[in-house]
């Protein structure tokens, strides 16, 4: 699972000696409704199924009934700052789906509560309400002159 060098054992005092692995898994929101005990991951293309059963067993001691795994390819985009510029391919990845004993469920974190959702979202409002009486006002200094530039006037 690691292609890291680590330096040769030398004798004398034990060394700390900590193996780590190459691969990244993200855990991604599921676009379509999933079972409780299914969870969605991001990984390299690299991993293969076997890989992503281990590393979640022996590094976070979760139970793995299945994994299913499919190769995506990465979105196409081009440059932001030139319309007519290079097109940049991202990275593919593997999603993987993986399935745990049906005794077990996964929630997603709830990463912003109500309260601040709200909060958020009444400031939104006002922005908004603020922005809106703006260009209500700067309609009215406009008058009857369609075509004609807010600051030329006779």
């Amino acid at each position: 699972m690691s292609t890291r060098w680590y330096p040769i054992y030398q004798r004398g005092n034990p060394q700390l000696r900590v193996f780590l692995p190459n691969f990244w898994m993200k855990l991604v929101r599921p676009e379509e409704k999933q079972p409780k005990n299914v969870v969605q991951f991001k990984v390299p293309t690299g991993m293969t199924n076997y890989d992503i059963e281990n590393y979640l067993t022996k590094i976070y001691k979760i139970k793995v009934i299945k994994v299913e795994s499919s190769i995506e390819n990465g979105k196409l985009k081009r440059s932001i700052m030139n319309k007519y510029g290079p097109i940049v391919k991202e990275d593919d990845f593997r999603r993987a789906f993986v399935t745990m004993p049906k005794d077990e469920e996964f929630e997603f974190p709830d990463v912003c509560t109500t309260e601040e959702f709200r909060k958020r979202n009444t400031e939104d409002e006002k922005s908004s309400k603020i922005s809106q009486d703006m260009y209500k006002d700067y309609l009215k200094k406009q008058g009857n002159r369609p075509g004609l530039p807010g600051w030329f006037s006779f």
